[in-house]
């Protein structure tokens, strides 16, 4: 189908349905349960409009993850029952502090809400387009859940961005479908995002470099997951050829792999020809206007895109993700300091997974040590803290790559797991590494 531009007119075409922020949100009674977006689909606008009526309601449940509004504060806990599916910097401390609860959701399926998620929500929020001639609004650069919720929705409310983009896909939502619309307006939005550690740097770098030119072969589809090391993949793929993306997120860079021709999608069995994702995250405004528009680029909601069944439909299938440690057999946390949480699974037992299974190609990429204090610290372990999340299980881990190299998983026992996990931690700590694990398994 064909993607239009924004209808001139639709102010005037909607009129009876824009409203304040204040009373969009007045749709929201005493009980219900509120869907508030995540990450670039937080309607900050609808957050603060639900947020000037908390004396007036009790017993609302907000569902929302990483998200950009601060909703710690005691007015609005006395209202708000706060559930983050994936924590972020305005979610950690309450989370693990008792006044947020945390959602672990995974099990994702097109056509139902993921495990854990309501069947149904009493209003849903999502920022969107304003209408093309047609009346259909797109979700911009994030559709996230936005289908799978408004779907099931008893009421709706868009906010609008007229600055949002249309790409193809399950990217669009007829403007029927919501009971009211308000404009948005600067929010302020969450602590800026800090810019990687040295090691973070060195390790993206290296480790990315180790990816391109020793595991991602011609043809692959790739998955690129969120966080520091993987997210910069896409910069160091420019001289491959024929390559396909299939992601949750897509970052930065990968809309010029597409202008190079180094992304193709000539080869996946699913969307073929197509850049496929969730959303389009930390992405510089010159890329976004290429892909606005641009029917290469498609956008799916998170049920589709992290549907295992169509994943296991990619033979050539390389999943990219991050971890915040990996134990010395291969077990990769990546949302959980021991038991206080940090992140979320998201999609990254699903990619890792389903890309093992096909391919033998889940790989874990992230630096062998960080600062913390004034002090170097190992990210490689012979145990996982204490309480710890196992986000990819050993058995689904191929690779595991640091600045210090590549650790080859696939079909080695705990005793060459050992090896190749040593061999890529940082050189300060491998002596210590190789005596706990003999302590812990003998070999």
């Amino acid at each position: 189908m064909p993607i239009k531009p924004t209808d001139p007119h639709w102010r005037e075409r909607y009129a009876a349905l824009l409203c304040s922020p204040r009373q969009a949100m007045a749709l929201v009674q005493p009980g219900d349960t509120v869907y508030l977006g995540g990450w670039t689909s937080v309607p900050l606008t609808l957050c603060a409009g639900l947020a000037e009526q908390a004396a007036a309601l009790r017993d609302v449940t907000v569902v929302t993850f990483l998200t950009a509004f601060n909703w710690d504060r005691p007015e609005l806990l006395a209202a708000f029952q706060i559930v983050t599916a994936y924590t972020g910097p305005y979610e950690r401390g309450p989370a693990r502090e008792g006044r947020f609860d945390y959602l672990p959701v995974a099990g994702f399926r097109e056509g139902r809400a993921p495990n854990g998620f309501p069947e149904s929500f009493d209003v849903v929020g999502v920022p969107i387009s304003p209408p093309d001639e047609d009346g259909y609004c797109s979700f911009g650069g994030g559709v996230w859940f936005g289908p799978t919720v408004l779907r099931g929705a008893k009421a709706a409310v868009g906010e609008v961005h007229p600055e949002f983009i249309r790409t193809g896909g399950d990217n669009r939502v007829h403007i029927s479908r919501f009971a009211a619309l308000t404009e948005n307006v600067a929010v302020a939005g969450p602590p800026p995002i800090p810019p990687r550690s040295e090691e973070a740097e060195i390790a993206a770098q290296v480790a990315c470099s180790l990816i391109a030119s020793e595991i991602i072969k011609d043809g692959a589809t790739i998955q690129i997951g969120v966080g520091d090391v993987s997210a910069a993949l896409a910069l160091y793929l420019g001289d491959k050829h024929d390559l396909g993306i299939h992601s949750e997120i897509i970052p930065g860079g990968v809309a010029d792999l597409v202008k190079c021709g180094a992304v193709t999608g000539r080869h996946k069995e699913v969307h073929p020809g197509k850049v496929v994702g969730a959303a389009l995250v930390q992405m510089p405004p010159e890329e976004l206007a290429y892909i606005d528009g641009n029917e290469t680029f498609e956008l799916y909601d998170f049920c589709h895109t992290d549907d295992m069944r169509l994943l296991l439909q990619l033979s050539n299938f390389v999943a990219v993700n991050n971890a915040l440690f990996v134990d010395v057999t291969g077990n990769a946390c990546g949302e959980s300091w021991g038991p206080q949480v940090f992140s979320g699974p998201g999609g990254q037992p699903t990619f890792a997974y389903a890309a093992s299974t096909t391919s033998a190609q889940s790989v874990i990429a992230l630096p062998s040590s960080q600062m913390a204090g004034g002090e170097r610290r190992p990210r490689l372990l012979a145990a996982l803290p204490e309480g710890s999340t196992v986000t990819s299980h050993r058995a689904y881990v191929d690779y595991v790559v640091t600045e210090q190299g590549i650790a080859r998983l696939t079909g080695k026992t705990l005793r060459g797991r050992i090896d190749e996990l040593v061999s890529v931690a940082h050189p300060d700590f491998r002596a210590e590494l190789r005596a706990e694990a003999r302590k812990l398994y003998g070999v």
